[in-house]
């Protein structure tokens, strides 16, 4: 491949991200910049020389660009939401993020990392060994009036959480379906795991995040007793 060539696929790939904001890892020019390494190297310092880089993870199934730290305090300033917020997100908006990552994002990772698909019995021996499993499959679908009874109160009643997921689905951060809500393209992607994870799991979701998996605990408790029954109630 040629320096020309490369220097052409590396211009579409960053013309094509700006434009649609973010792109599906298996789009081809996606995927040749995460597997030709002259390619993707090339693609960052074009990406450098405008203050901006590449974000990725392998556990979400999109990338798109961000700032980078140095340019990010200058655009965006240090003090308040303007240092970490360039979407003019309300605040209320940003708790809503904040409680959806919690509530698909971790769950999900966790999933992903043991490899273990959500009806996979618990103990199952060689998880590790298994290919990861995809985000459709281990991704959480959320309930739209559930998440209004229990958390409708804090974060505005009714108006305000609808008005703040359409903003948050406007952005890509969620996908609705009805009564659904569904991980969206920048969920994962643009919100720092290493960064969210521990602040959340020892600050102050984490008596939410204990009581969603009670409840789902219970539920799944429900369901085994309940197949175990009609197991038991079917004749010889």
């Amino acid at each position: 491949m040629t320096l020309n060539t490369l220097t052409d696929d590396a211009a579409l790939l960053i013309a094509e991200l700006l434009s649609r904001k973010y792109l599906p890892r298996q789009h081809p020019r996606v995927r040749r910049a995460l597997s030709d390494a002259e390619l993707f190297q090339l693609v960052e310092q074009r990406l450098a020389q405008v203050g901006l880089r590449w974000v990725d993870n392998i556990y979400a199934e999109h990338v798109c660009l961000a700032l980078l730290p140095a340019p990010q305090n200058h655009v965006l300033g240090e003090a308040g939401l303007n240092a970490n917020n360039n979407l003019d997100l309300p605040r209320d908006a940003v708790a809503l993020l904040v409680v959806l990552w919690a509530l698909i994002v971790l769950p999900k990772r966790e999933r992903q990392t043991s490899r273990v698909e959500p009806d996979a019995p618990q103990n199952e021996m060689f998880a590790s060994s298994k290919p990861m499993p995809s985000v459709q499959s281990v991704s959480p679908v959320l309930s739209y009036k559930a998440l209004l009874e229990d958390y409708g109160t804090q974060l505005g009643k009714k108006m305000r959480l609808d008005g703040n997921l359409k903003l948050l689905e406007r952005h890509g951060f969620i996908v609705r379906s009805q009564d659904d809500i569904k991980e969206g393209p920048l969920l994962d992607v643009l919100l720092d795991y290493d960064v969210m994870a521990p602040r959340i799991l020892n600050g102050a979701l984490a008596d939410v995040l204990a009581r969603e998996q009670a409840q789902q605990a219970a539920q799944d408790a429900a369901q085994d007793a309940a197949a175990e029954s009609d197991t038991a109630a079917q004749p010889d």
